[in-house]
């Protein structure tokens, strides 16, 4: 089996924390629109995807930037082309991130039509003051509308993303977004912890002093907070950073966290097949410059070793709410969890290691402990 990631590197503007791999039109092009810059972007993709295996598909997920700027039609010619050459498994999950700006009912409804079946919208926050911090453009209560819009449509699986950490974010205000995202008509929720990159307009505001991050205290009540929540609506953690009603997991993430074969296609575009890891050039146009003079647009590649395998198995492997199988484990791992153990941050069970709660919260202290 093969899952394909569609990288879609456009966007509207720029938010102020994101270091992804996404262009404006302004930045392609001076004056351009979009429909100019990305016309014959699809025409690149499919390109790539000749070069890409032929194993049958368990999941498709289009990222970016937004893909839902881009008409359905376009986003549709990849999920068509992708069933025609590979074949799309029965229960294929094909996912749509969108921004809750960017859709109409008329576009979720062709959004349908062209295969996708799961749709996660960029909430982040439903605090305007926390949005305008992000430096996010849309309007708390298009949310409510844009799921409303996808649920009546007819999306069987509705996701949202939220950030917590932000400077200024309280954690009454952290409350009432989690409750806010809950009372919507939702299956599934993402929360992960604001991380300030570099070169970023949030980093240089922080860095001048404009803005302050919370503490490291108020991160960790954020997280247990949005965990509680989450569990008492019904909806349940199965990977850090990631909650769902039962049957609505994101079986895509669940393919990269198992380890499994994935293609990234796009610019920037990461793929992992059989232990050898590759990822593409990050500039859409000189993507499609190599892609349409009929060259590879692969930048670089490495084949993982045993060794490497078997600690990314471990890092991946504790982050599930399955657990770690204790089998992967050196001697002296059992020591350092043992000890977690007392403290009460991991369970031991017979053949697995559970995170508890708290544990979840130094999950990465942990791995580089066992993996030492």
């Amino acid at each position: 089996m093969l899952s394909f990631y569609v990288h879609i590197p456009y966007c509207i503007k720029r938010c102020g924390y994101c270091d992804f791999n996404t262009y404006t039109p302004s930045e392609l092009q001076d004056g351009a629109t979009l429909e100019i810059v990305s016309n014959d972007y699809i025409d690149a993709v499919l390109c790539e995807l000749e070069t890409a295996p032929t194993n049958a598909v368990p999941t498709i997920f289009f990222g970016g930037g937004t893909p839902s700027l881009l008409p359905a039609d376009d986003l549709g010619r990849v999920i068509s082309a992708i069933k025609v050459r590979n074949g799309l498994a029965p229960d294929c999950e094909i996912t749509l991130e969108a921004n809750p700006d960017s859709v109409t009912a008329e576009k979720l409804s062709r959004y349908l039509e062209v295969g996708f079946n799961r749709i996660s919208f960029g909430m982040q926050s439903a605090k305007p003051h926390v949005l305008a911090a992000l430096d996010r453009t849309h309007n708390p209560a298009n949310v409510e509308k844009a799921i409303s819009m996808a649920r009546s449509a007819g999306f069987k699986s509705i996701s949202v993303d939220l950030i917590y950490g932000t400077p200024g974010e309280s954690l009454d205000d952290w409350r009432e977004t989690v409750s806010a995202a809950l009372a919507l008509d939702i299956d599934h929720i993402s929360a992960y912890a604001l991380i300030v990159e570099t070169g970023t307009k949030l980093a240089a505001q922080i860095k001048r002093g404009d803005l302050t991050m919370p503490n490291d205290d108020l991160m960790a009540d954020m997280y247990l907070l949005v965990d509680q929540m989450c569990e008492e609506a019904g909806l349940t953690w199965y990977e850090l950073s990631n909650w769902s009603k039962p049957g609505h997991e994101c079986r895509h993430n669940i393919a990269y966290w198992q380890n499994k074969n994935w293609w990234g296609l796009g610019p920037g575009a990461h793929s992992h097949v059989d232990g050898k890891r590759f990822w593409n050039l990050k500039h859409p146009t000189t993507y499609k410059q190599k892609l349409f003079a009929g060259e590879s647009p692969i930048l670089e590649s490495e084949q993982l070793t045993v060794d490497q395998m078997k600690d990314e198995a471990i890092l991946l492997g504790i982050r599930m709410r399955e657990g770690l199988e204790i089998a992967l484990l050196q001697p002296h791992a059992l020591e350092v969890l043992a000890e977690y153990r007392h403290n009460g941050f991991v369970e031991l069970h017979e053949d697995r290691v559970l995170l508890t709660p708290t544990g979840r919260l130094i999950a990465d202290r942990i791995v580089r402990e066992i993996t030492i």
